[in-house]
């Protein structure tokens, strides 16, 4: 499979932006937008299943990860430039109109495109981060906080903790997550276990412990193979100590920049088909068990919505289940 997906690479100006593509490339596009802390290359199973039936697909390398281009200040991270990066993309491709999925920060990523271009959206889905939320910030996101889990008091921000812990320490994330990169993606791409939604995150507590891994480097453990290969491993591993992870981090840092950019759109309904995978084991997205999605169903006019049983890392835990769900999603699309 990885002969087949190389890199390809488009120039913006000076801006780099690089992609995997598959499919024929007058097949029904599909773009496929990743988020914290991945690259294309988190799309593998779905480019290489859409692209054998039929679909053209493309999947980014968000500005500052792989091979795209990496810029110094976080504040050229927001959303706003993550936004004119896809519809760049697409416009080099000639690609008029194409169903979009977004994983993690990258729903809030698609979801503020289509806000600002819905023109050139047929169908737009959500995995793990339904519409509305995350683009709108920190307050946002915690304010959806279980209290019965999370109380105000020992836990203000709740599993959003971690959010914090970039906008006070971002320098020691950076350090931290880059001490042991081989570490720190074996233990971040797991799956978790069933029936841990009324448990407290380790996400709560970030910033009491001094960081991710209570203020040091990850420690080491086995890769989790059902969301993640050796080979898939050493991908991230290898994209990431050249890049580093300023880029990837810096989703957590421009809240203000990103609310301002949303609201400016002044647009809140979807009107396309629209899809939502949420993980029943992803706690803290937890768009299973708090109303995290509530926002999604409330402004989306045709809404497929589907619990899939997995964490975080949906796409890459169950990669078949959600490619079905993405055709489905495209056909609906390609229907109205």
């Amino acid at each position: 499979m990885s002969e087949s997906l190389p890199l390809g690479r488009v120039q913006v100006g000076p801006h780099t932006i690089a992609f995997r593509e598959s499919g024929p490339i007058d097949g029904q596009p599909i773009v496929l937008v990743h988020g914290w802390p991945q690259t294309s290359w988190a799309w593998r199973h779905q480019l290489e299943e859409l692209g054998q039936r039929g679909y053209r697909v493309i999947a980014p390398d968000l500005r500052g990860v792989g091979g795209s281009t990496v810029f110094t200040r976080y504040e050229d991270y927001a959303i706003r430039h993550h936004t004119a990066d896809l519809i760049a993309l697409i416009d080099a491709l000639k690609i008029d109109k194409a169903t979009w999925i977004g994983h993690d920060w990258g729903a809030p990523v698609m979801w503020t495109t289509a806000r600002h271009h819905p023109e050139r959206f047929a169908a737009a889905g959500s995995i793990s981060t339904p519409y509305d939320t995350l683009e709108w910030g920190f307050e946002r996101m915690s304010s959806f906080a279980r209290r019965d889990v999370y109380p105000e008091r020992e836990y203000p921000a709740a599993q959003m903790d971690y959010y914090l812990f970039y906008k006070e320490r971002f320098a020691d994330a950076q350090r931290q997550f880059q001490a042991d990169i081989p570490a720190f993606f074996a233990n971040v791409l797991r799956g978790d276990q069933p029936g841990q939604q009324n448990s407290i995150s380790p996400t709560a507590t970030v910033r009491r412990r001094g960081g991710w891994f209570d203020g040091d480097s990850a420690p080491t453990i086995a890769p989790d193979h059902s969301v993640i290969s050796d080979d898939d491993l050493d991908r991230f591993v290898d994209a990431y100590s050249q890049t580093g992870f300023v880029g990837t981090n810096a989703f957590y840092m421009n809240d203000e920049d990103n609310q301002a950019f949303v609201a400016s759109a002044n647009r809140q309904r979807v009107d396309v088909p629209a899809l939502l995978l949420i993980g029943r084991y992803d706690y803290v997205n937890d768009a299973a068990y708090s109303d995290l999605a509530t926002p999604m169903r409330e402004l989306c006019d045709d809404l497929d919505e589907r619990v899939v049983e997995a964490a975080h890392w949906i796409h890459q835990e169950r990669p078949l289940e959600v490619s079905d769900a993405i055709d489905s999603l495209a056909q609906r699309g390609a229907a109205r």
